[in-house]
């Protein structure tokens, strides 16, 4: 797992094996990143279900302002720190260690650019885009990206335009735009 492109690029990222965290497929982070790197530039970016913090990091690597990553499991977390070191992004980068749905349900700002992986086969996807709509956590023209097993069917909202639909295996990924 590493940084594939911008300032970071090459950086590898830590990560812990054996544990149920899935950590995005380079293959699929850079097909991911090529499709929605117009939108990154000085981007506030959160990053939902960080895991070890791959897909947020690569977006500070490409320009983006500000991220923040919100993560539940407390090794997951320290890794997330590690790699925000290893990538020189501590001035950019915080790691909240907390439940996603409760994070969702009592932030206040909104977002340019949302990365979401939650686990596969939950359901945790569609909750969480309800809540970002309800809370108006997604920015006027920002865009979700959502990675999810290619088994679960990705619902349209009255409040988010679907862009893209894209499967690499057994991962998909969607991506939806804020209406205006």
């Amino acid at each position: 797992m590493r940084i594939i492109a911008g300032i970071a690029g090459g950086r590898k990222l830590k990560s812990i094996k054996g544990t149920p965290t899935r950590p995005t497929l380079d293959r699929v982070k850079e097909s991911l990143f090529s499709i929605i790197n117009f939108y990154i530039p000085a981007a506030r970016v959160l990053d939902l279900f960080a895991g070890f913090g791959s897909l947020g990091l690569e977006s500070l690597s490409r320009g983006a302002k500000e991220l923040l990553l919100v993560e539940k499991n407390k090794r997951n977390i320290q890794v997330i720190k590690d790699n925000i070191e290893r990538c020189n992004f501590s001035d950019k980068a915080v790691v909240l260690r907390e439940d996603v749905f409760i994070f969702l349900q009592n932030i206040s700002s909104n977002f340019d650019l949302i990365l979401m992986d939650p686990p596969y086969g939950k359901n945790y996807a569609a909750r969480a885009l309800e809540l970002i709509i309800k809370n108006r956590v997604i920015a006027q023209d920002g865009i979700v990206v959502v990675e999810h097993g290619v088994e679960e069917e990705m619902k349209e909202y009255q409040s988010l335009e679907f862009i893209k639909s894209k499967s690499y295996g057994d991962t998909g990924i969607t991506i939806y735009s804020a209406k205006g």
